[in-house]
């Protein structure tokens, strides 16, 4: 759209790294089972229907939960995946509540050595350093409380990631 600032990022297809499926609900009574070709189970789950204005709903596998990436809620549990495993995971159409025929796209994550880091920490209310083991620095880091409310927060090396006061989104 005319006068609107946009940020864009890419991800390329990578076993052990990021897979991107798209998939159709066949079911509203259970989850349904969805094929991925990551080769590694994936630790991070971001979904979104196609065919209309539903949320982003992300699934940060380890802490069992689902978080809306365009909300500012806590974490919930009320749906997470299950069965997550190197070729596949259930996800929640019952909890969903969205109809048979709609389609979704999932992007999975996993943590690769020296590529990417998908994890959690505890904050403190303090300053603290979180090492995610990259030598060379990180070039998009994503992060979202989920214990309570809260915005999410992205830096980039667009932008400049350093350290101290870096800018984010």
């Amino acid at each position: 759209s005319s006068g609107a600032s946009y940020v864009n990022w890419y991800f390329q297809r990578a076993p052990g790294f990021f897979d991107e499926v798209c998939f159709t609900q066949t079911t509203t009574s259970s989850s349904q089972a969805v094929t991925h070709n990551l080769t590694v189970a994936p630790e991070l789950v971001i979904t979104k229907p196609r065919n209309g204005a539903y949320a982003w709903n992300t699934f940060p596998v380890a802490l069992n939960n689902r978080v809306v990436l365009n909300e500012t809620t806590a974490a919930s549990t009320y749906g997470p995946l299950s069965s997550v495993t190197s070729t596949s995971f259930s996800y929640p159409m019952a909890d969903l509540g969205i109809s048979i025929g709609t389609t979704y796209v999932a992007y999975l994550f996993a943590t690769c050595a020296g590529v990417s880091k998908v994890g959690s920490y505890t904050g403190t209310g303090t300053t603290q350093t979180i090492n995610c083991g990259f030598t060379a620095g990180s070039r998009f880091v994503m992060i979202k409380r989920t214990d309570s409310s809260g915005d999410w927060y992205v830096w980039d090396s667009a932008r400049g990631i350093v350290a101290g006061n870096d800018p984010y989104l």
